[in-house]
């Protein structure tokens, strides 16, 4: 698994040189997802099993931008992480867990 998520922080984001901060999974969450109107058509409710590891990758990458895939994505400091998400409940339960083990020096 950790391969894969590797790989797709690869293909998402266009880095190229990624540390493994901490190889056992950070989160592990089931994530409900109503029904929603996406690109123009409906998607039915469904689950997202959402699992989290904690990779690092120098802020100075290059980041590509796929439009239809990651068109978001970017740089944020990770005091700004939850400012900069529009998830509410990954900020919760994910980003507020990751900054207040930063701040413990647990990970």
């Amino acid at each position: 698994m950790l391969g894969t998520a590797i790989r797709e922080l690869k293909e998402e984001t266009g880095v190229e040189n990624v540390t493994v901060v901490k190889p056992d999974i950070f989160s592990l969450e089931i994530v409900t997802v109503d029904g929603h109107i996406k690109r123009g058509k409906y998607v039915s409710s469904h689950v997202h099993l959402n699992l989290t590891y904690l990779l690092e990758v120098d802020e100075n990458e290059i980041l590509k931008i796929k439009p239809d895939e990651n068109s978001g994505v970017k740089w944020v400091n990770l005091e700004d992480v939850e400012k900069e998400s529009t998830e509410k409940w990954i900020c919760a339960n994910i980003y507020r867990k990751l900054n207040e083990k930063l701040r413990r020096n647990e990970i």
